[in-house]
């Protein structure tokens, strides 16, 4: 037998509303954001909403862990275990952070983050503590156990993270705020592509193979 239509509802009601929640930050960003826009977007009344999310810094908290987390975590799972050498890893990673990003709406979320941080604080600890963080220690976990294998050079691993990422986290905030205004179109992918390159010519350990 199967459930009942509305407990079936009432089960898949907060991802609804997460997913509005997501949709309506990306567009209007969080100052702007109304708690009735997300709730008539997700079908329910203001009220019902509160009831699953008393603020909306509750639903940004949401929307991190649930549209946000699993993609790295996804990905964060598989570089874990890997035995590749670290330039294989870093040819697998920054494309297929690329693709996320262009598939996803993290990178107007990063640019909201970034945007509203000085107003709301809050967003940028979630961010920080849920995504940033341990985005990099995972990366300098990977650095660090290729500096023990000898294929990189010395270095501080988390210094490394930062000059690895660096250029990636500005290639999607400028898709975001400058692209949309008439800033020339720029290709993800392929910034990936030439970056592993570059970072590869410059941290290869002398005589390891690029």
């Amino acid at each position: 037998m199967t459930a009942p239509k509305w407990k079936r509802r009432k089960a898949a009601r907060p991802a609804e509303i997460v997913a509005a929640a997501l949709a309506v930050f990306a567009k209007r960003g969080f100052a702007a954001a109304r708690t009735e826009d997300i709730a008539a977007r997700a079908g329910i009344s203001k009220g019902a909403l509160y009831l699953y999310f008393p603020t909306k810094e509750d639903l940004f908290r949401a929307v991190v862990r649930e549209a946000v987390v699993p993609n790295i975590e996804a990905f964060g799972a598989q570089l874990a275990v890997s035995d590749l050498p670290f330039p294989a890893v870093l040819r697998a990673m920054l494309p297929r952070f690329a693709e996320t990003v262009a598939s996803t709406r993290l990178g107007a979320v990063a640019k909201m983050v970034v945007g509203e941080s000085g107003n709301f604080p809050e967003l940028a600890r979630v961010w920080y503590d849920i995504v940033i963080s341990p985005a990099i220690a995972l990366i300098s976990d990977l650095i660090a156990r290729a500096q023990q294998r000898g294929e990189i050079r010395p270095g501080d691993p988390r210094t490394h993270a930062f000059s690895i990422m660096g250029p990636m986290f500005m290639s999607v905030i400028w898709r975001e705020t400058f692209t949309p205004i008439g800033g020339s179109d720029i290709d993800l992918s392929a910034i990936a592509r030439q970056h592993v390159e570059t970072v590869l010519a410059g941290l290869v350990a002398d005589g390891g193979k690029v």
